[in-house]
Order: C-alpha cells, then sequence, then structure tokens
C-alpha cells in the first residue's frame, strides 16, 4: 500500500450486501477454488454468498462486518459473530471471527492485520474475552497468520463444502487487557 492510498476500515451496513456478496464470492473462490471441485464450490458460493443472504447476515443483531477500503475499494471484510462455540473453545465471553477475506491483489499489504486489529478492538469494545475461529487445515497461510495473532489450536471440527466435508482447526486466543495488539515488528509480513 502506498501512503497515498490510505485503507480505512468502516462498519458495514444494510446498503452493503450486494458488496458483500461479490467480495465474499470472489475471495473465497481466489482462496479455494484450486483445491476444490467445481460442483461443491458452486453450491457453497451459491448457499454463502448471495446478496439476500448477506442480507439477512446484516440483519443478525449477533454479527458484525467489517469492510477494509482503499480508495473507496473494498480489499476485504471480516465477519464477527457472537453465539454458543463449540466444546473445545473454554474460555469466557467468546466471538467467533467467521470471516477475514483479503482480496488477492491485497495479500501481504496490510489488509488482514487492519482487518484483524479492527475485530479484536470491536471485540473488546463489547466485552468479548476469546476469539475464535475455524479454518481449513490445508490453509497454511492463514493458520500462520493466525499463529503471529497469538491463536492457539484447541480441536478440529467439520466445515461442509458441498458434499465435502473437510476439517477446519479451531484456534482460539484470549482477548485479556494487554494481550490485544501486537507490535509493529510482530505484524510485519502478514496480510
Amino acid at each position: 500500500m502506498s501512503h497515498t492510498s490510505p485503507l480505512v476500515i468502516r462498519l458495514a451496513t444494510n446498503q452493503d450486501a450486494e458488496l458483500l456478496a461479490k467480495i465474499g464470492a470472489r475471495t473465497f473462490s481466489e482462496t479455494f477454488a484450486a483445491d476444490n471441485s467445481p460442483e461443491d464450490m458452486a453450491a457453497y458460493l451459491a448457499a454463502s454468498f448471495g446478496t439476500e443472504q448477506q442480507r439477512s447476515e446484516l440483519a443478525d443483531p449477533e454479527a458484525l462486518f467489517l469492510i477494509a477500503e482503499v480508495e473507496g475499494v473494498a480489499a476485504g471484510y471480516a465477519k464477527l459473530k457472537s453465539g454458543d462455540p463449540p466444546d473445545e473453545v473454554t474460555n469466557k465471553q467468546p466471538i467467533e471471527l467467521v470471516r477475514l477475506y483479503a482480496a488477492q491483489q491485497w495479500l501481504g499489504r496490510g489488509v488482514g492485520s487492519a482487518l484483524m486489529q479492527s475485530c479484536i478492538d470491536q471485540a473488546t469494545q463489547r466485552g468479548r474475552q476469546t476469539f475464535w475461529l475455524g479454518v481449513w487445515e490445508h490453509n497454511q497461510r492463514a493458520r500462520a497468520f493466525y499463529r503471529k495473532w497469538q491463536f492457539r489450536e484447541v480441536g478440529t471440527h467439520i466445515f461442509q463444502l458441498g458434499q465435502d466435508a473437510q476439517t477446519d482447526i479451531l484456534m482460539e486466543r484470549s482477548l485479556e487487557s494487554g494481550n490485544s495488539e501486537l507490535s509493529l515488528s510482530q505484524r510485519r509480513g502478514l496480510y
């Protein structure tokens, strides 16, 4: 990112349903299409990233979306959701990082790190003490990213992609005070 193109993180509104549908489908496809069948990808994208599905998710009072923009163009987004975690997540006051997606052209340029820090800030402001997520066992880049953000593996669960039951690694981290930010040197190289 150049200094003339500042990255802005903003809360999504109901008017962002179509944008979230497009960027969600595009980033998920960019990341996972090569490793999955076209039929399974099509089924998942249709079920998860339609505009009406995004409108429904935006209306959920337990969900929160953050959009990363550079000069008004969406570069990525994240979704947080309150609710009951899997049994493996045992720390108090949990919130799930459901999605953290950066568009392909923004990987390695700070979008993921900015979104992660904004998610941590939002979760902390909402009184959450634990951050958890599921990440595909074969997504080594994402797993390394989350480890650098102090997530630790606590178990597995099944993620259904079309007809393919895949294994996700469950990860969690504490959001206790003093544990919510990485130093600049720790964040270097994160996407």
